[in-house]
């Protein structure tokens, strides 16, 4: 692979490939140029994964005329599908070197949903939500253990927004976590549901289930779960998949009019 990325870059494939080095034997983001290849020697696979899309997309804003190769596991194209939606990367631009998905190294029992299917195991205490339960078997659950769980999961929030802030789809200039109208700023725990409820509704129509949020997390909140089901409801709704559907995001502009439909619908 390492070959590859220096024929791309000797070629003028690219004029930059963005991937991972080896820097005092950790793995970090690096953007390797042909007037540089020594770095090469240097360039690793990682297993560590960080959201390089979002750092793509600042790279290709600053660089206007580059051309950017880029590390890709198959959560990356569903990232970059949805940046291209709200207008954020020019796909055109990008060449994908596809490297295989593996499980993380903080979380080896959490799998890719779009590769193989999630396996249920045990680990939580007796309230908590097990990350790894599939949203069917959540489902089944009598309505009020289940809010009893979240309730106890959520209230465990150090507020830290490590979730938000490695979110490879989440790039507003303005986060609604911060909007005083809508949580009140300055307190710990954290307003219980809201702030979750408040990322949970933003991520509807974006989330492409990459497990990164959850990694993230210090305290073990089953983000993914949550955020599958608002994705399970966009589906429902809207026949829309975040990073494999085309088009305007569903949420993205609704008027007075669709509210009103989709009302209808949920009341029917």
């Amino acid at each position: 692979m390492r070959e590859t990325v220096r024929a791309w870059l000797e070629s003028g494939k690219v004029s930059m490939f963005l991937g991972y080095r080896l820097l005092e034997g950790h793995p970090v983001p690096h953007l390797f140029r042909r007037d540089r290849l020594e770095e090469l020697e240097a360039f690793v696979v990682s297993p560590t994964r960080y959201p390089l899309e979002k750092l793509a997309m600042e790279i290709l804003a600053a660089e206007p005329e580059g051309r950017l190769g880029l590390l890709a596991r198959e959560c990356t194209g569903r990232a970059l599908r949805v940046l291209s939606v709200l207008q954020q990367v020019d796909l055109e631009r990008i060449e994908l070197l596809p490297v295989a998905c593996c499980p993380s190294p903080l979380h080896p029992n959490v799998t890719c949903s779009y590769v193989e299917p999630s396996e249920t195991r045990v680990g939580k205490e007796k309230w908590g939500i097990d990350g790894g339960v599939d949203l069917e078997a959540m489902e089944r659950m009598d309505g009020e253990e289940r809010f009893e769980r979240w309730m106890y999961e959520f209230e465990k929030c150090l507020k830290c927004y490590g979730c938000r802030d490695i979110c490879p789809v989440c790039v507003c200039k303005d986060c609604s976590l911060h909007n005083t109208d809508l949580i009140e700023g300055g307190w710990l725990p954290v307003e219980v549901p809201l702030f979750h409820l408040v990322r949970a509704v933003h991520m509807a129509g974006r989330c492409i289930d990459c497990g990164l949020c959850e990694e993230a997390c210090p305290v073990d909140i089953p983000l993914r779960l949550l955020y599958r089901k608002v994705t399970a409801i966009v589906k429902d709704l809207f026949d829309y998949e975040p990073g494999i559907s085309t088009g305007t995001l569903p949420l993205g502009l609704m008027g007075d009019e669709e509210i009103r439909r989709l009302t209808a619908h949920q009341v029917a």
